[in-house]
């Protein structure tokens, strides 16, 4: 018996009524559909009777390579409807394509993103032939809206863009792996008809392929020894599946495909107008009852000057947008081309496009399997009483509050939704011992079952997950010190005491030839707190630990000491990496091998160097201070008063050796209030910005202090919290005084001023 191929393009209700209405009609013994092979044993499983969106959620790794795939159904997706309306009819059901961690899906994150883009040169002159602006919209015009004839023109369409596009190896290979699937459903079937239902893109060259070859039936791929893989069904949701948030395959406005399906073009039109009006009502947005008139009328008549016989989703979108939209619009509208909705949209446009998009989360039927991770997430929550959700405070001093704290980690560092920290310490070295969480209790939407779901693929338990993803970051990092380093951080609050000592080694290898200062010293800032602060962290102070200090802390003066240039803004990375080595200097010295005397004669010569940056120049001069260099602050801070590096200087110096300021027997404070109310108008608008800069390294209690101090030393009394609180922005003040001057000089110049400078 014949064999009949569908070619299909993904999420489309007009190829899903046509495989729907040819399974109907032939009820063939097998029906073939575009998808993982090796998902075959558990079709069952996918015919639960589960809420579509849905999708199969498939992973992979081994030493050399990591990959996770999509293969995502909604209700009118033809796979998922071939599926549906083969069983019905009591036909033998297979998915054909290679498993999604073949090498032929290596750089694809989803099995059915369309191969438009191998085509664009015929779609693109296609669009041009019948003056619409995009793939989507001309394939509207030809199949959803007006289709007689379906079968035809979808032939004739796929044959002229596949005719024209060069197929790439993937695809060969995953098309001669479906031709012989087909061979083989053919030769099993004997008189009766077998159905094929694959991407469109792959139809013409299916068909060639299964003239000829043999007929036994394929061996479905497995990895490797030395790698894990799976596959499990996940809850999807319109969001994921809109073009106009990313996603690159089927077509966009997943509501209005899902009432086209389910209504027609009609009714999604008039459900839709109803919809998008409701929407901009609930913001407060003004649409009358002539508005929504305005608007109907204008999608009818839009409708007919395009030669519809129903109103297209662009005809509804053009219609709503003539009636709705007043004023000018500085964007294009967004569904005249594909890609996420741009920032700055009209606030109209883009209820319009969520009102399309719609908010339909899929639901797995309750008897799904799920992976282990999903499960002991579960129990590890309730074991530790977090399943009630809400504001979660832990003292990372006590053990059982460190063990919520690292689950909770755990759970973060997997990127599961609903679990959110607002407060804790954000380095090692971090004095705050208290973290606060917010849980959320449910997961109305599905999005934290899914998420779990797929981070199933790295363990089975929440330790296990999180050291794997740690390790793939490990990785991914390579030699950057920065990503390093947020890494062991993660590791040391996860609890996961092997992954530490990796992160630890490979940031011990990339010392020697870090270039990046600023990477560095968050580098050594994190390994530093965890050295010092293990019995909160758990972190032992491991010899690799400290050799990874000492090589950090070499590498940064050596950095610091060859760095050239003029004056220029404060780099704050540049800063905090000698506030890191000022640290290890200070705490370390006693136990590890770092050279307070050689790093004392660095601070000195770059704090004395002309052509070293202000910024770097500053902070050696507050890191020879910090290290018992006696020269004199007030002496130094009048050699930096120059109005275009002061701040500059002053930020360097204060984020190494702030407490030169705040000293009550120090002489800086008065040299500052004596040389900033020295300064012009013109000089000090210049140094504001940069002095502003510097003082953000006070905390607010010491701002308040110096404040107090300067109402002192001028034998004022009052609040030196409400001096902190100007009514207005300083630099807003300054720069007005300076342009009343300008125009005070300007006036006078121009003999306006009566004689008066």
């Amino acid at each position: 018996m014949a064999v009949t191929f569908i070619g299909v393009r993904h999420h489309s209700p007009a190829c899903a009524r046509l495989v729907r209405d040819t399974i109907a009609r032939l009820r063939p013994a097998y029906v073939l559909v575009e998808g993982p092979a090796d998902f075959n044993g558990r079709l069952d499983e996918l015919l639960l009777g589960h809420e579509p969106p849905i999708a199969i959620y498939s992973f992979y790794r081994d030493a050399a390579r990591v990959h996770s795939s999509w293969s995502p159904f909604c209700g009118y997706s033809p796979e998922w409807t071939a599926l549906n309306a083969g069983r019905a009819a009591g036909a033998e059901l297979r998915f054909i394509d290679l498993p999604a961690w073949h090498p032929a899906f290596a750089a694809r994150g989803n099995r059915y993103a369309d191969a438009e883009r191998r085509y664009a040169d015929a779609t693109e002159r296609l669009c041009r032939e019948f003056a619409v602006d995009n793939t989507d919209v001309l394939w509207d015009h030809l199949f959803e809206i007006d289709a007689d004839d379906l079968p035809a023109r979808l032939d004739a369409y796929f044959d002229l863009v596949r005719g024209e596009a060069e197929p790439g190896e993937d695809d060969s290979e995953r098309e001669s792996y479906m031709a012989a699937w087909v061979r083989a459903a053919r030769a099993d079937a004997g008189d009766r008809p077998v159905v094929v239902v694959t991407g469109g893109f792959h139809k013409p060259a299916l068909e060639a392929l299964v003239r000829a070859g043999g007929t036994a039936w394929p061996e479905v791929p497995a990895p490797g020894e030395d790698a894990t893989g799976g596959s499990f069904l996940v809850p999807y949701s319109f969001r994921r599946l809109d073009a106009f948030t990313g996603y690159q395959s089927g077509m966009p406005s997943p509501e209005y495909y899902q009432r086209l399906w389910e209504d027609g073009p009609d009714g999604a039109a008039a459900a839709l107008t109803e919809t998008v009006v409701t929407r901009l009502r609930e913001r407060r947005q003004v649409v009358s009852t002539a508005d929504l008139i305005a608007a109907r009328t204008l999608t009818e008549g839009l409708t007919r000057l395009r030669g519809h016989r129903s109103p297209a989703r662009t005809d509804l979108l053009d219609g709503l947008v003539s009636a709705l939209v007043g004023e000018d619009l500085d964007q294009r509208l967004p569904w005249t081309s594909r890609g996420p909705l741009a920032p700055g949209a009209h606030p109209a446009v883009a209820e319009m496009v969520a009102a399309l998009s719609g908010n339909r989360v899929g639901r797995l039927h309750p008897g799904t399997p799920a992976p282990p991770l999903v499960h002991d997430a579960a129990a590890e929550l309730e074991r530790l009483g977090l399943a009630a959700g809400g504001r979660v405070a832990l003292k990372l001093t006590t053990a059982r509050g460190l063990e919520r704290s690292r689950a909770l980690h755990r759970l973060r560092v997997l990127g599961i939704p609903g679990v959110r920290r607002d407060s804790g310490p954000e380095t090692g070295a971090d004095p705050v011992l208290d973290e606060v969480w917010h849980v959320d209790a449910s997961d109305p939407d599905g999005t934290r079952t899914a998420a779990l779901i797929e981070a199933g693929a790295y363990g089975p338990t929440l330790g296990d997950a999180a050291a794997a993803v740690l390790d793939e970051r490990t990785s991914g990092a390579g030699g950057d010190m920065g990503r390093l380093a947020e890494a062991l951080f993660d590791a040391a609050l996860c609890g996961c005491a092997g992954q530490s000592g990796r992160i630890a080694a490979s940031l011990a290898a990339g010392v020697a030839g870090a270039s990046d200062v600023g990477a560095l010293g968050r580098a050594l800032d994190v390994v530093l707190g965890l050295w010092r602060h293990d019995h909160v962290l758990g972190t032992a102070r491991s010899p690799l630990f400290g050799t990874v200090i000492e090589e950090c802390t070499e590498r940064i003066l050596w950095l610091a000491e060859g760095i050239r240039g003029g004056p220029g803004p404060a780099d704050p990375a540049r800063l905090g990496a000698l506030a890191a080595a000022r640290d290890a200097l200070l705490h370390a010295s006693g136990t590890l091998r770092v050279d307070r005397a050689a790093a004392l004669g660095v601070a000195r010569r770059v704090a004395a160097a002309p052509d070293a940056p202000p910024d770097l120049r500053g902070a050696a001069f507050g890191l020879g201070r910090a290290l018992g260099d006696t020269a004199d602050p007030a002496r130094a801070v009048r050699g930096a008063a120059a109005p275009r590096v002061f701040g500059d200087w002053l930020a360097g110096l204060f984020a190494l050796a702030r407490q030169e300021v705040i000293d009550p027997g120090g002489t800086v404070l008065a040299v500052l209030d004596e040389l900033v109310g020295a300064l012009t108008e013109e000089d000090f608008l210049i140094a504001l910005p940069a002095l502003r800069q510097a003082f953000e390294y006070f905390p607010p209690r010491e701002r308040e202090t110096i404040a107090g101090r300067l109402l002192a030393r001028r034998g004022q009394s009052g609040s030196a919290r409400a001096l902190l609180r100007a009514p207005r922005d300083p630099l807003v003040v300054a720069e007005a005084r300076a342009l009343e001057e300008r125009v005070d000089r300007a006036l006078h110049a121009a003999g306006l001023t009566g004689g008066r400078p």
